[in-house]
């Protein structure tokens, strides 16, 4: 339960923040990305029991590096369709 409250409160601050709107467009972007990066943790810790411990350490590798070679595709794509983008303006 104590990782569904967690999930929940750092779900429920990001939208509060944006549906009141009295903050400007980036300081709310940093304050969303913030509660993201937490919310990565609390959802590794939580639901899927990765701790630090030596059994679930190649778990956490495991993710890592997916989520390394994610980024790679994903920073390639927006290169390539930027690229494209420039040459066809």
């Amino acid at each position: 339960m104590t990782g569904l409250a967690f999930a929940l409160i750092l779900t429920l601050i990001p939208f509060g923040v944006v549906a009141w709107g009295g903050l400007s467009t980036s300081v709310a972007l940093w304050l969303i990305a913030g509660f993201a990066l937490v919310q990565i943790v609390v959802h590794f810790r939580f639901f899927l029991h990765i701790d630090l411990s030596r059994q679930t350490r190649e778990d956490l590798q495991l993710i890592l590096f997916t989520v390394l070679l994610l980024a790679i595709m994903a920073s390639g794509t927006i290169w390539i369709m930027a690229s494209l983008h420039t040459r066809m303006m």
